[in-house]
C-alpha cells in the first residue's frame, strides 16, 4: 500500500526551483528516507545519495575543505544526505556548498530535529527551507480510503497509531511488536546517543508519566518529585522530547482575566500507538477507560498535523478557569480564536458561558460524527 505524503509535492518543487537546501526534519520511522527517495527518482536528476553513519562521507563533509567538497559531489547534479545530524559542522559544509556550487540542488534528512536545527540555523540562515514529516496523518490516509474506510478504520488508529510500517501490517501482533521495538530501542536514539543524559531510564519514566495525564493538566513539580530529579534536568528532556517530535505540550490561554488558570500545561503524543505501548495497553476502546483522552490526543495530533503541513501559522492552547470550566483546544491566529471541544460520542453544543462572554460564540464541539471535517 503506497500513501502519498502531502508535503511531497511542495518539497519536490522547492527542491528543484528554490536553489536552497531542502531540509526533512522527523521522528524515527515517520518516512524521511522513503520519501526523499520518491522525490529523488522523480526529480530524474544525477544523485549522490550518502548515509550519513558512513565515516568516509562524514570526513569530507565536515571538512570545510571546498576541494574536497568539489571532488566528492563532482559530476553530480543532486546531493542528497541521509542522517545529517550525525555530521560535524554540517550546517558550515552546507553552507560551503550552496554558495560555492549553487547549481548543485541539496536534499538533507535528520532524526534528532533540535541537534541538526542548532548546527545548520546559523550557517544556513536565508539559504534552507525546512520540512517537518511525521506519522502518517487522517488526510494522507484520505488519498488512499474513503470517509467510511477511514471510520472503519479507526479505533486501529487509535491503538495502534499511524507510523507507516505499522499501517502496513495487518496482524495485530506484528503492530505491538512493532511498536516495542521502536519505543524501547529506536525512538531515544539519537538523545541518548547525542546529548549529555545522566539517567537514560528516566526519559522513558517521563513518558509513561506523561502517558497517562494526557488531556490532564501536569505539574512539573509532581514529575520531579515521581522522578527524583530536578525541575532543570524534567525541564530539559521535556524540551528534548518535544524538539525530537515525539510528544508537544499545549499551554493554557489566558487574557489575565482573574478566574483563567495561565500557568499551567498539557503534553501530548503524536503518535497514539506510542503513548499506547508506553502504558502497555492495547486493549480495544468497549474494554478501556481512557477513552476520552485518548480520543482527545488523536483529534489534537491530527489537528496539529493539518496545520503544520498546510503552512498555517497558528498558536495552539487549551483554556480553564479556577472554577473547573474548560476548553480542550484553543487556536488563536492573529487576534482571532477558535475554539473546541472534543468528545468521543455525545456532543456538547453549548460553549462555556464564561468563555462567551469574554472571547465571543467561536465554538465548535468535534465529536467522531464531525472529526474528519476538523482534521482533513
Amino acid at each position: 500500500m503506497k500513501i502519498e505524503r502531502e508535503i511531497k509535492t511542495q518539497i519536490a518543487q522547492d527542491l528543484i526551483t528554490s536553489g536552497k537546501v531542502i531540509i526533512v526534519y522527523g521522528p524515527r520511522q515517520a518516512g524521511k528516507t522513503t520519501l526523499s527517495n520518491e522525490i529523488i527518482a522523480q526529480a530524474g536528476l544525477k544523485t549522490l545519495k550518502i548515509n550519513a553513519d558512513q565515516i568516509k562521507y562524514i570526513d569530507v563533509l565536515s571538512s570545510r575543505d571546498l576541494t574536497k567538497l568539489k571532488m566528492l559531489v563532482s559530476g553530480y547534479e543532486l546531493l542528497f544526505i541521509d542522517e545529517g545530524q550525525r555530521v560535524p559542522e554540517i550546517g558550515l559544509n552546507l553552507k560551503i556548498l550552496h554558495d560555492e556550487i549553487p547549481e548543485l540542488k541539496i536534499l538533507v534528512t535528520g532524526s534528532s530535529s533540535f541537534l541538526l536545527s542548532e548546527r545548520i540555523t546559523e550557517p544556513l540562515t536565508g539559504r534552507k527551507i525546512v520540512f517537518t514529516l511525521l506519522p502518517i496523518s487522517m488526510k494522507e490516509l484520505s488519498g488512499q480510503f474513503n470517509a467510511f474506510e477511514l471510520m472503519d478504520q479507526l479505533e486501529k488508529l487509535l491503538i495502534y497509531g499511524q507510523y507507516p510500517e505499522v499501517i502496513t501490517y495487518e496482524n495485530l501482533r506484528q503492530k505491538e511488536d512493532y511498536l516495542r521495538e521502536i519505543s524501547e530501542s529506536l525512538m531515544y536514539k539519537d538523545i541518548l546517543e547525542l546529548e549529555n543524559i545522566k539517567f537514560p531510564m528516566k526519559i522513558r519514566e517521563l513518558l509513561q508519566l506523561l502517558a497517562y495525564q494526557i488531556g490532564s493538566q501536569v505539574s512539573i513539580n509532581e514529575l520531579c518529585q515521581k522522578l527524583g530529579l530536578n525541575r532543570q534536568t524534567v525541564e530539559r528532556y521535556l524540551h528534548l522530547l518535544q524538539q525530537s517530535l515525539i510528544i508537544f505540550r499545549l499551554n493554557a490561554f489566558s487574557t489575565n482575566q482573574r478566574n483563567e488558570i495561565s500557568k499551567s500545561q498539557k503534553f501530548y503524543f503524536y503518535d497514539t500507538g506510542i503513548r499506547n505501548v508506553l502504558i502497555d495497553n492495547f486493549k480495544t476502546l468497549i474494554l478501556r477507560n481512557d477513552v476520552g483522552a485518548l480520543w482527545e490526543n488523536f483529534v489534537i495530533a491530527e489537528r496539529r498535523k493539518k496545520v503544520l503541513y498546510e503552512r498555517r501559522y497558528v498558536e495552539s492552547y487549551f483554556w480553564r478557569t479556577y472554577h473547573g470550566v474548560e476548553l480542550d483546544y484553543i487556536e488563536k491566529k492573529g487576534e482571532q480564536l477558535s475554539a473546541f471541544e472534543i468528545k468521543y460520542s455525545k456532543a456538547k453544543l453549548e460553549p462555556p458561558k464564561s468563555w462567551v462572554e469574554h472571547y465571543g460564540n467561536n465554538y465548535q464541539c468535534i465529536t467522531r460524527d464531525n472529526f474528519l471535517e476538523f482534521v482533513l
